[in-house]
């Protein structure tokens, strides 16, 4: 183990030389967001903030072409559909991890195994698959339980680690995200990748140093990456027009104009395949900290749909969001299989039908209930929940809100803490498979429900869900994800809020790549 480690350091250490010794060639790129990562395990927290920052040390099989959007080979040099069941994928070849032991097949069957394990987040990617099986040193044969017409596009998200730095540093499983214990991967990380990690001091700085034996080839020029999280937007904002960073991923919406007329500095728009909702416990009999006792409201689906019509997201999108934001009826974003206008479409804003609605279900006068949201994860979250709580109020609904840091946020919601809770779910995939089988199947095993917090539960939902996961016809499939969509909004499931657009602050010199995940390509970026 110690050898193991010695020999990363000294790789970390090599190439922190050489960004010295190339002097005028070195090139920093410092960027900033709201939160920082929750961890470096790689399989512990699906956190879309994290895998992408994550892919700069790790890389997948599969990853998406920034440009086009279509999945092209990575860590694999190839793949074949030997069957409808089983996809044999080649290794590229003289790929090493950052401590110089060499990549191969037993290092995949290791990691796709581990994103399959109990305290992975990551097993809604690996949906379908039953085994993996090494072929030969550079061949890997995937099973699956039946056909599954996304796989290629979930294997972007399932990063590769090393066998053996994990079994020597304790790190077999992931880290389970619900406890506060830590394994080696939590603070270290071993990758492929064009970047090695040098230096986290959590909620401080995240340092990146290039990797001078990296196998691929890079178009862009930066050798070193600093991100440092700034959880108040204005000193975010102002870190940029000071010139102390090069780049802001969530800028403040209200600066945007006077960072657009700035000659030093501009703006890259762009639409994220992410959509905001507010999610519901619809499976607790009592509510905790309501004044309903002896039943939870949530149930009813009358007093979901009151909440949702009492919203008037027309004015948050104009107000809130300052035009950042496109309302939506849809659990999924206009870029993703599955999604159509009629689903886009929003129940009308309408109080005097919302006040109706809770008195058809017995709460004329309204309840109290807890209400929970991030303040630094998505644009301008806590402000949204702040409006939507006065709207609430507006019905006789006294929402108790709570605002919590990223860091902790998630864990609580994912122990079931929350009554009403703020999320936003991007999809890698670009397959509403992903959100529905995450957001609304009955929570199970493989990934289903791995983010119905509410723990909503249709058995018609599940059957349209199940059979979408194996479903290859090109006309039934998307017809399925329509039809679950739209039950998912008859059901009030969740209600949806807006898609985010996303605008990304920079100085002049700085080249990027805008993405629709909302993730930089660390091949890409030039510093000019």
């Amino acid at each position: 183990m110690k050898l193991r480690q010695t020999n990363l350091r000294m790789a970390v250490l090599c190439a922190a030389l050489a960004l010295g010794a190339g002097g005028l060639h070195a090139k920093t790129f410092k960027w900033t967001s709201a939160s920082d990562i929750p961890t470096w395990d790689i399989h512990s927290q699906n956190n879309a903030l994290a895998n992408g920052v994550h892919a700069a040390v790790y890389e997948s099989l599969v990853y998406y072409n920034s440009r086009t959007f279509k999945p092209e080979p990575m860590l694999a040099s190839g793949w074949t559909q030997v069957s409808p069941t089983q996809l044999r994928i080649t290794l590229r070849s003289g790929v090493k991890f950052h401590d110089g032991s060499p990549f191969t097949a037993d290092d995949v069957v290791f990691s796709l195994e581990r994103a399959m394990s109990k305290t992975s987040n990551f097993t809604v990617y690996t949906q379908g698959i039953t085994k993996v099986v090494k072929v030969n040193p550079t061949t890997v044969d995937i099973i699956t339980g039946g056909p599954n017409p996304v796989l290629i596009n979930q294997m972007t998200e399932l990063r590769m680690m090393s066998k053996a730095w994990a079994e020597k540093n304790n790190s077999v499983a992931p880290k389970d995200i619900k406890t506060q214990d830590e394994n080696f991967a939590h603070r270290n990380a071993n990758g492929t990748g064009p970047f090695m990690l040098k230096e986290w001091q959590p909620d401080q700085k995240i340092v990146l140093v290039k990797n001078p034996n990296w196998w691929g080839s890079a178009e862009g020029n930066v050798t070193e990456i600093v991100y440092s999280p700034v959880k108040n937007v204005a000193t975010r904002m102002a870190a940029l027009l000071s010139g102390e960073v090069d780049f802001v991923l969530d800028p403040s919406p209200q600066d945007l104009p006077r960072v657009r007329s700035n000659a030093d500095l501009k703006v890259i728009d762009g639409v994220e395949n992410r959509t905001i909702f507010f999610g519901m416990d619809q499976f607790r009999d009592e509510l905790p900290g309501s004044n309903v006792k002896g039943k939870n409201p949530l149930k009813d689906q009358r007093v979901r749909k009151a909440l949702y019509q009492a919203i008037d997201m027309d004015a948050i999108a104009r107000v809130t969001l300052r035009g950042l934001g496109q309302p939506t009826g849809a659990l999924v974003a206009p870029q993703v299989a599955g999604w159509t206008e009629a689903v886009h479409a929003r129940y009308p804003f309408d109080v005097a039908a919302a006040q109706k609605l809770l008195a058809d279900a017995g709460y004329k006068d309204g309840f109290e209930v807890d209400f929970a949201c991030p303040n630094n994860r998505y644009i301008n979250d806590e402000q949204i929940c702040q409006a939507v709580t006065a709207m609430w109020a507006r019905i006789g609904v006294k929402a108790k809100l709570r605002t919590l840091p990223l860091s902790t946020y998630f864990p609580m919601i994912q122990r079931y803490e929350a009554s009403i809770y703020m999320l936003g779910w991007g999809v890698p995939t670009f397959d509403a498979l992903y959100s529905l089988q995450s957001l609304v199947r009955t929570t199970g095993t493989g990934g289903d429900g791995n983010y119905n917090v509410g723990r909503y539960s249709n058995p018609k939902m599940d059957s349209i869900i199940d059979r979408a996961k194996t479903e290859t016809d090109q006309f039934i499939r998307p017809r399925l994800l329509t039809e679950a969509l739209a039950l998912q909004n008859e059901d009030v499931a969740h209600i949806p809020l807006h898609n985010q657009i996303i605008p990304w602050a920079m100085k002049k010199n700085i080249d990027v790549v805008h993405r629709a995940d909302n993730r930089l390509d660390w091949r890409l970026i030039k510093v000019n």
